[in-house]
């Protein structure tokens, strides 16, 4: 199944509390609950204005479909490719 970056502009994202990220974990784990098994949150990435989020999703329309649902904006929707680290350099 495909994976996701989802790029969500927030301003003062990064000054966020860690009650306010509970609160936005909570609500988009709920609507991806209601959504099903086919869609799900790896991980994300809080920087000072956006969150950067890794899903697998069997298509980017899911992607918006949760962010729509879940009141959070997907700026820039982009297929994973490929994954690399400092172990690709080994060959």
């Amino acid at each position: 199944m495909p994976k996701y970056v989802i790029e969500r502009e927030i301003p003062g994202a990064g000054n966020l509390s860690p009650q306010d990220l509970q609160a936005i974990s909570q609500t988009s784990c709920g609507v991806l609950q209601q959504m099903g098994p086919s869609i799900q949150w790896l991980h994300s990435y809080v920087t000072g204005d956006k969150i950067y989020c890794v899903y697998i999703a069997p298509n980017d329309e899911m992607i918006r479909e949760h962010a729509q649902q879940g009141g959070f904006p997907a700026n820039r929707i982009s297929e994973i490719k490929s994954i690399i680290d400092p172990t690709t350099a080994e060959g």
